[in-house]
């Protein structure tokens, strides 16, 4: 079922509602495309709506409810984005683990964060970053440089494969020295931002493996975390047309799935292996059984996108 609360909240000099389902979000774009909402008013798990489109909408058969009630449904239907899910809501913990590892570069921390925030971003955004370095921590590790180069690796994101990691690498050459940081660990880490590009570090380098690691763990979430990546990567390369995504995306995940190791640690192979695997195989069933970039997913973010891995 579709329901609105009341157009209460402030933004563009109007007042906007929500539009959600408890069914699925294919109900939910289904309803909202037959009532001419685009869809860039969607955002992770409801539509923002205008308040003069409000009228509209019930007429068309959204159930009228409370705030509340609505929060409610959008739970019962398991359709919730959780807060460490929304990028929004991750800026005071992200400042936080940046203090403890650059202590006394607040202005370079939140450059970074306002970065990693803009608003063209749908999967490389604050949420991959802490993704990322909660990957490291799980792998174990603690390097300055790599660390470093998990805040930098997607700094600068314009969408276009190579370009967009060495920018980041350029960039980190260009602050890090003025944030105190010696010129062995800036190389190291604009190293590693490169590699990024690829995810193929050589035998022997642990930083590469421990960063390649950590950047594509998302591949190995369960289903629902999956598909929501899968739907966020489709809506970072909107300006693709259904055929070219789904034929740059089929490539990417085919050159994934015959990697002789798709990660580098053992942890990482132990974390999450198994699981990316099955993911990648289920993608790629879906774009080729329903020509859907982002399979049918019940919660729909490059490490996969058209042309990149």
């Amino acid at each position: 079922m579709i329901y609105i609360d009341p157009p209460l909240w402030p933004a563009h000099n109007t007042y906007f509602s929500h539009l959600v389902s408890d069914t699925s979000l294919e109900e939910l774009h289904a309803f909202a495309g037959a009532a001419g909402i685009p869809r860039r008013a969607f955002d992770q798990d409801h539509y923002d709506v205008p308040a003069h489109r409000y009228r509209d909408l019930v007429n068309a058969g959204a159930a009228a409810v409370d705030g509340a009630t609505l929060v409610r449904a959008l739970i019962a239907g398991g359709l919730r984005i959780p807060a460490r899910e929304r990028a929004a809501s991750l800026v005071h913990p992200l400042r936080r683990r940046w203090e403890a590892m650059l202590p006394g570069t607040p202005e370079l921390g939140a450059e970074l964060l306002n970065r990693w925030g803009e608003p063209h971003r749908r999967y490389h955004d604050r949420r991959h970053l802490l993704q990322t370095l909660e990957a490291l921590h799980r792998l174990g590790c603690s390097d300055r440089p790599v660390l470093l180069a998990a805040w930098f690796h997607d700094a600068v994101y314009d969408g276009v494969p190579g370009t967009d990691e060495e920018a980041s690498a350029v960039l980190a050459e260009q602050l890090l020295p003025a944030a105190g940081v010696s010129r062995s660990e800036t190389a190291e880490t604009a190293r590693l931002v490169r590699l990024t590009a690829g995810h193929d570090p050589d035998p022997g380098d642990i930083s590469g493996a421990l960063l390649s690691d950590a950047d594509l763990a998302v591949l190995g979430r369960g289903a629902e975390g999956y598909d929501r990546y899968a739907a966020d990567v489709r809506l970072e390369y909107r300006h693709f047309d259904d055929e070219a995504f789904r034929a740059g995306r089929r490539a990417v995940l085919d050159a994934l799935l015959g990697r002789t190791r798709l990660f580098r640690t053992a942890r990482g192979e132990e974390l999450w292996g198994a699981a990316a695997r099955a993911n990648l195989r289920r993608e790629l069933a879906a774009l080729s059984a329903s020509g859907d970039p982002a399979g049918k997913p019940r919660n729909p973010r490059r490490e996969a996108g058209p042309p990149r891995g």
